[in-house]
């Protein structure tokens, strides 16, 4: 099969220009600059005329809850969900039932992936206070790194020894990178105790930024940076929530210490929980639009590394409550993209700097094999987007199992027109193949 992608404006390694990609089978053959029309003979042309052409966003941090959680969505459902969204890879979290803390939970997701998922997969290893023998066994071609919870969230996988946290870092920071959860469980739950007894037992939801606050953050991030440091090992600090976290990640420094922020984290802050709700409830807690500025800043400064989504899909019956009851998490991984679109426009960061954050940088720290750029002989994972194409988001448009969106009813400029993943367009138009099969990653 050949096809070549025409007239569009490409974006790659920070460089923007005009022209044409020619795909042999899943691999990019040629990359060919100028507007000059390309002879030959293809079996498929696409018209990228007006788009911009992508390299396919990388999401290395979402929970699409499958096995044992999917009455709230699956793999089928959320790798279509991410194709929609120009996502041609993801990277899932552990915290499922059963929990992917061994080789044969591994296993068993990568038997359900290669049925089910119809963009790209890997899976996280979870880290445990009693499995750090094991995670030094996993094959590093395998996995991305190992996910740890240094704070109690969904799923409660919680490591809180100081015995075992050692032992995870010096036993596998140096082999891949570990991505910790990074929230004082103590300090949460004092916090908690001290508004349930002014407040109920389930304190309204604009408390949770201090339930969860920035000193239980801070606090875990320090002592996560400290036991990097001490063991030589490489740490990703998943989705920072503070400005005060931030002052303590250095700039460029991708195979030591890096920082993701989160969609969500740079959409929303502490006044839109007023309108929202719950349904921005995630953990660590949205907080200050001073944190959430910092944030932005950080995205450009090369504090932040990745920008993800931690997709965690609910039925909205699950999101009825506060503090307490609610559960935490959003559904993101559809609009992720054209919501950092929405920045460029703001200003707030370049096209060619969200490539970075979104596909180059998470292809380079987690050392992703063939994929992230548009380069010859890498795979032809592509996502082509058109400006200035309105169009809101409703209901009836959410491919996520859950139904629902933080975003409806908010309008996006950009439009996600094409995805192809591995040269085979899996969404187009408003149309998802759902025959198509992704591949696993592999990695270093």
């Amino acid at each position: 099969m050949r096809t070549i992608i025409e007239g569009g404006t490409i974006v790659n390694e920070e460089h923007t220009f005009r022209g044409s990609i020619v795909i042999d089978d899943e691999y990019i053959s040629e990359i060919i600059e100028g507007s000059k029309p390309i002879e030959g003979t293809f079996d498929s042309r696409i018209n990228a005329a007006g788009c911009f052409v992508l390299p396919g966003v990388i999401d290395s941090h979402v929970h699409f809850r499958e096995p044992g959680l999917t009455e709230k969505a699956d793999i089928s459902t959320e790798s279509l969900a991410a194709a929609a969204g120009g996502v041609t890879t993801y990277f899932d979290m552990p915290n499922t039932v059963p929990q992917t803390t061994t080789l044969e939970a591994l296993e068993a997701k990568h038997a359900i992936a290669r049925k089910k998922s119809h963009v790209n997969y890997s899976f996280f290893l979870g880290a445990t206070n009693d499995n750090a023998e094991l995670l030094a066994q996993v094959n590093v071609h395998s996995v991305p790194g190992i996910k740890l919870f240094m704070g109690s969230s969904t799923g409660n996988m919680l490591v809180d020894r100081d015995e075992a946290l050692n032992r995870i870092f010096s036993t596998v920071g140096s082999k891949m990178p570990i991505m910790a959860h990074c929230e004082d469980t103590d300090i949460i739950n004092r916090n908690m105790e001290a508004f349930r007894e002014q407040y109920g037992d389930d304190p309204d939801v604009r408390l949770h930024p201090l339930i969860r606050s920035e000193e239980a953050c801070l606090s875990s991030t320090m002592k996560a940076i400290m036991l990097a440091v001490t063991n030589k090992a490489r740490l990703h600090i998943a989705h920072i929530s503070t400005a005060a976290e931030l002052e303590m990640i250095p700039a460029n420094c991708i195979h030591t210490l890096t920082a993701e922020a989160t969609v969500g984290h740079l959409l929303f802050s502490l006044t839109d929980y007023s309108q929202l709700g719950t349904r921005i409830k995630v953990n660590p807690a949205i907080k200050n639009f001073s944190d959430c500025n910092a944030l932005r800043q950080g995205l450009t400064d090369g504090r932040i590394t990745t920008v993800s989504t931690d997709h965690a899909p609910h039925l909205l019956s699950q999101k009825e409550g506060g503090c307490a009851k609610a559960a935490s998490g959003m559904p993101m991984i559809q609009f992720s993209l054209v919501s950092m679109l929405g920045l460029v426009d703001e200003g707030v960061l370049t096209i060619d700097r969200l490539v970075r954050l979104m596909s180059h940088n998470p292809a380079e720290l987690f050392e992703v094999k063939g994929r992230g750029f548009l380069r010859t002989g890498y795979k032809a994972d592509i996502t082509i987007v058109r400006p200035d194409s309105p169009w809101e988001v409703t209901t009836d448009c959410i491919v996520s199992r859950c139904g629902w969106s933080p975003v409806e009813g908010r309008t996006f400029r950009w439009r996600v027109e094409q995805t192809l993943c591995n040269g085979h367009s899996v969404y187009a138009n408003g149309q998802l193949d759902h025959n198509y099969i992704g591949q696993a990653v592999t990695f270093r």
